[in-house]
């Protein structure tokens, strides 16, 4: 019940909270900071019980929940099954982590708190439901229900303009889950499941007994249209709808059938449209607009979170849905997706180096960052896809530590201007340590967890058959990009006599012993990923290594 518990904690929690009377506002804090805490070690659970050595889906829960008879349109069926693989576990360890992070961080949260705990602890389970969910439909619950507290912690928490960033968050957000529910219903009504569908029609009388090749004589019958229709078990399970025997014949994105829609091949529209879908959470340059005025007006809590844990629901849908679903599409685009992925890493390091908010110049590193992740993965290579994963581990552990930063420096002065500070290592030279710490494990330096995601990336990118090398190099620029903008404004903020817009006697004081809790734990995740990247790799490099083989790449 590991996986069940990290989704049902927090709503539990959350619940708790919305119930405990209105003046008991200590409670709301130490409930939520319990069941975080609860959460890393679940997740550390989940971690140690992980083998390695398989790489398949581990740590499965499945339970019937809907299941309709529609007469001659078959039989709905919609289960309530997680689990957890090479791809998803260390998301949902790197979630635990991050949502922790926040947790302490909110302690500056002075108003509506029990609201505020609430719908904290409500994101807390959608994520990790996101993350662990191998059914489609129950993974689309949690992606739309994400957005609801998310809305409200940036509209009602957030600063001058959160109405309008809440506002262009949601409804980015909402359009690329519209077109992700399109392709639900086409893939859903596409293939069978065909466990339930043996039982259904008779071929066998216990799941136990289904073999292979029954799975082949059903499948069989079902390609002569010698089953009853009425028999066929449509499903939403992941694990089937990869699968391209489970797909009927007439079935609109049955690979063999391949009907033309507004001129293009129904499969390769539905890759698109789940691509698009996914690249606004990533997101990819040009859909990354609602992401820098979502992290301005957001509290710092909810920067940490956003930038850590929700970005790489994203590139986990890409790995876990369009790709995996539409190995063909991913096959056939890899060459124009790896340009968009270069584009963004380029994109945005050249916006970072232009802002002067520091709160902007690490919301557009992330559209940097995160563009290494899509390069890795449409490299369909091995170095690749593992880097990229990497990629997203690191930079929520990075991005968390940047933007707990800029709220330590935010809390003091009310100011994110980078030019309205100098000399910050007199006054303040643990946070100054901490924030070079931070700089150089986001820029790439060799020892930190950036290094080891883009090397991984860039690797695969130069030995993709799909990926030109200009464009690779191309996107190494991205690295002297980061470099620039990051020593650019430790420079600028850091070094020289020290000046403020603000009294820097009485206001710039250095880390407290809470701050030092939240970043130095960062700091040092981030170096013992650099140092020991197997924690990672040991997880990822089996699910994987299977994983590549539908796309028939050594």
């Amino acid at each position: 019940m590991l996986l069940s518990l990290l989704i049902f904690l927090p709503l539990l929690g959350s619940l708790v909270v919305a119930l405990l009377p209105e003046r008991q506002t200590a409670a709301f804090r130490w409930v939520a900071l319990g069941v975080t805490i609860l959460e890393v070690g679940l997740a550390g659970l989940a971690y140690a019980a992980f083998d390695r050595s398989a790489g398949g889906y581990q740590l499965l829960e499945q339970a019937d929940w809907i299941t309709l008879p529609l007469g001659r349109l078959g039989i709905a069926s919609i289960d309530y099954l997680v689990g957890v693989d090479g791809i998803s576990l260390p998301l949902v360890v790197l979630s635990a982590v991050v949502m922790l992070a926040g947790v302490v961080s909110s302690w500056t949260i002075t108003h509506r708190q029990k609201a505020y705990y609430a719908l904290y602890l409500l994101l807390t389970g959608t994520v990790m439901g996101c993350f662990v969910a191998l059914d489609f439909f129950l993974f689309f619950l949690f992606f739309e229900f994400m957005l609801l507290p998310m809305y409200f912690l940036i509209g009602l928490w957030g600063g001058p303009r959160r109405e309008y960033a809440s506002i262009k968050f949601f409804l980015y957000t909402l359009l690329g889950s519209l077109l992700i529910l399109l392709v639900m219903i086409g893939l859903y009504l596409s293939v069978m499941d065909p466990v339930s569908t043996a039982l259904a029609a008779g071929f066998v009388t216990d799941p136990s007994a289904l073999t292979d090749e029954v799975i082949r004589l059903l499948q069989a019958h079902i390609q002569a249209g010698q089953l009853n229709p009425a028999q066929i078990v449509h499903t939403f399970d992941m694990r089937y709808l990869a699968d391209g025997r489970n797909y009927l014949p007439d079935a609109f994105l049955n690979p063999a059938a391949e009907p033309i829609v507004l001129g293009m091949p129904a499969r390769m529209l539905a890759f698109w449209a789940v691509f698009l879908g996914f690249a606004v959470k990533l997101p990819i340059v040009p859909l990354h607009t609602w992401l820098p005025d979502a992290h301005v007006e957001a509290p710092t809590p909810i920067s940490v979170v956003l930038a850590g844990v929700l970005l790489k629901i994203g590139g986990y849908g890409f790995l876990r849905i369009a790709w995996n679903f539409f190995p063909d599409g991913a096959a056939e685009y890899a060459t124009g997706l790896a340009g968009l992925g270069v584009l963004s890493i380029v994109y945005g390091g050249l916006n970072a180096l232009a802002q002067t908010d520091l709160k902007k110049m690490i919301a557009y590193s992330s559209v940097s960052h995160m563009g290494f992740v899509l390069l890795g993965v449409a490299s369909l290579t091995a170095e690749g896809v593992n880097g990229a994963v990497y990629q997203m581990v690191s930079h929520g552990v990075l991005s968390a530590m940047l933007f707990l930063l800029t709220g330590v420096l935010y809390d003091r002065t009310h100011d994110r201007r980078i030019d309205s500070y100098r000399g910050l290592m007199q006054p303040m030279p643990q946070f100054a340590i901490l924030t070079a710490v931070a700089f150089f494990g986001s820029l790439g330096l060799p020892g930190f967890s950036g290094f080891v995601g883009e090397l991984f990336t860039l690797m695969g990118s130069f030995q993709s058959e799909w990926i030109p090398g200009w464009l690779t190099v191309l996107g190494t620029s991205g690295i002297l990009l980061a470099a620039a903008y990051f020593l650019w404004t430790l420079q600028r903020m850091f070094f020289g006599t020290a000046w403020s817009r603000h009294d820097m006697a009485s206001v710039l004081t250095d880390l407290t012993l809470r701050e030092k809790l939240l970043l130095v734990p960062l700091g040092a995740l981030a170096l013992a990923l650099g140092l020991f990247p197997n924690l990672i790799f040991d997880l990822t490099s089996q699910t994987i290594g299977q994983w590549l083989i539908r796309f028939a790449v050594e």
